[in-house]
């Protein structure tokens, strides 16, 4: 079964055993979250199940594996002949879930 799921502003294609980075979610590793997806459909995409805005009934259940902090980028500002340089670091903070169930 796959469903799209959507958290974090974000939307999200996930089948059963994916993991995926999510924006920070503040449940705890370990921790079991549930979603309410926006779209159901089995493999080969004949029982389709779309939800207006979610799909009534249907749940999809995951567990957060993992907080952590993304690799870090350069924000680079640079304005010629005024002698202005700034150079900021920034780590986007992350949940790492994995999908046990679609119901």
């Amino acid at each position: 079964m796959y469903a799209v799921i959507q958290t974090g502003g974000k939307q999200y294609f996930v089948k059963v055993g994916q993991t995926l980075k999510v924006e920070k979610l503040e449940q705890a590793v370990g921790e079991e979250i549930s979603f309410e997806p926006l779209l159901v459909t089995d493999e080969n995409g004949s029982a389709l199940k779309l939800g207006l805005p979610t799909v009534v009934g249907a749940k999809v259940t995951a567990k957060v594996v993992e907080q952590g902090r993304a690799d870090k980028i350069s924000v680079i500002k640079f304005k010629p002949k005024v002698r202005y340089r700034r150079n900021v670091g920034h780590r986007q903070p992350f949940t790492a879930i994995e999908i046990t169930a679609i119901v």
